[in-house]
Parts: structure tokens; C-alpha cells; sequence
């Protein structure tokens, strides 16, 4: 049975997946996007949360954190390494996210961490939609975008950081944040675009 889009290759790398992300620190990944944050406890979405390192680092933080993860090896191993943090784990994807759009619940924070380009053109015009569904009036979405070569057996689109910030504007989603970085594990050709976006009262026709 497929899993969702983007989660090709996953699985079967999981372990050594782990050990690549747990090797930087959520403030080196989201430097640029840190002064975004709640300074206060509020309640956080991390969709392709991973092995929750940076689900674990928002819940020291005093956050209430809700770490949507869809594959199952990487859930397992964040559960086991993160044991000791307050980390609630969802079966949970885009572009729907259906587990937690039916939920009724709202984040002050959603954070994609290198997710956004798993998904092709009609799953992004979806996932966005989805996105601002979950967000609290005010709310802010943290997204960083990876450029570059493909990985064997993975998933992923040249999708820009201009389209990005439209498709955005167009949900009602503000640009306050926009950085570009070389990337922290030194892989050739790879880059990635960081954007911080907030809720507006109104949202484009």
C-alpha cells in the first residue's frame, strides 16, 4: 500500500535519516526564522515531524506540540529518543492532513521542515488550503524549502520560494520572514529557502 505523497524512500532509510537529523539543532535549522516563535506556551504543529527533534526542542520551549508524522519507523524511532519529551505523535500527512483537519483543533505554530516539496502542484494548492484551516487567527506557518539535486528513490519538485510565498498570499498568509542558506550538512548543490508567514483577517478572492 502507498503512503503519502512525498513519503518514498523513507522507511527504508530511517535509521540513517535519524542520525543525519538529530546531528544539527532546531536553532541552527530555523536560525533565521527563531524570532517567529511564540515567546509564550502555545500550541504547535509539526507536520513531517520526523524523529521530533525539532517537536522536542518546542516542547522544552513550554509549547504544547503535536508532532504529525506518516511514517511509521521514523514515529517509532522519535518516540524512543525523544521519550522524555511532551510530544503528542499523529499518523498524519498532507496535502489533507485528515486526521487533524477533522479534529477541530488550531495552532498558534505549524512547522514544515523540509515537506513542501514533496508535494506536486495540485497537492500544494490543497495542502495550503489545508494549512491555513489549522491555524488560529494570527497564527504563523515557519516552512523551509530544499533546492537541488533528487535523492535516489525520492520524491520531490523544483518548487520556488516566489511560488511559495503566492500560493500563500493567496490562503491569507502574510510573508513576515525570507532567508536563503547554503545547506548545514554541506551536500553538493543542495540550498534551501526559509519563509515565516502569519494569518491575515482576510484572505485573497
Amino acid at each position: 500500500m502507498n503512503g503519502p505523497a512525498g513519503t518514498e524512500g523513507y522507511a527504508e532509510a530511517a535509521e540513517q535519516l535519524a542520525a543525519q537529523y538529530e546531528e544539527v539543532t532546531f536553532a541552527q535549522v530555523h536560525r533565521e526564522l527563531l524570532p517567529l516563535v511564540p515567546g509564550t506556551p502555545s500550541a504547535v504543529l509539526d507536520i513531517g515531524a520526523g524523529t521530533g527533534r525539532d517537536a522536542a526542542a518546542l516542547a522544552a520551549l513550554g509549547h504544547r506540540v503535536v508532532a504529525a508524522e506518516p511514517t511509521a519507523e521514523l514515529r517509532r524511532i522519535g518516540r524512543r529518543i525523544h521519550a522524555d519529551s511532551a510530544i503528542r505523535w499523529v499518523d498524519d500527512a498532507l496535502p489533507e492532513i485528515p486526521v487533524l483537519g477533522a479534529s477541530g483543533e488550531r495552532f498558534d505554530l505549524i512547522l514544515l521542515t523540509a515537506v513542501w516539496m514533496h508535494l506536486d502542484d495540485r497537492e500544494r494548492r490543497s495542502a495550503m488550503e489545508a494549512l491555513t484551516g489549522l491555524l488560529a487567527p494570527a497564527g504563523r506557518v515557519l516552512l523551509s524549502l530544499r533546492h537541488g539535486p533528487v535523492p535516489p528513490g525520492r520524491r520531490m519538485f523544483d518548487v520556488s520560494a516566489d511560488e511559495t510565498v503566492a500560493l500563500g498570499r493567496r490562503h491569507g498568509l502574510n510573508l513576515l520572514t525570507r532567508a536563503a542558506r547554503a545547506d548545514l550538512h554541506g551536500r553538493s548543490g543542495v540550498s534551501w529557502s526559509l519563509l515565516g508567514f502569519e494569518r491575515s483577517a482576510t484572505r485573497l478572492p
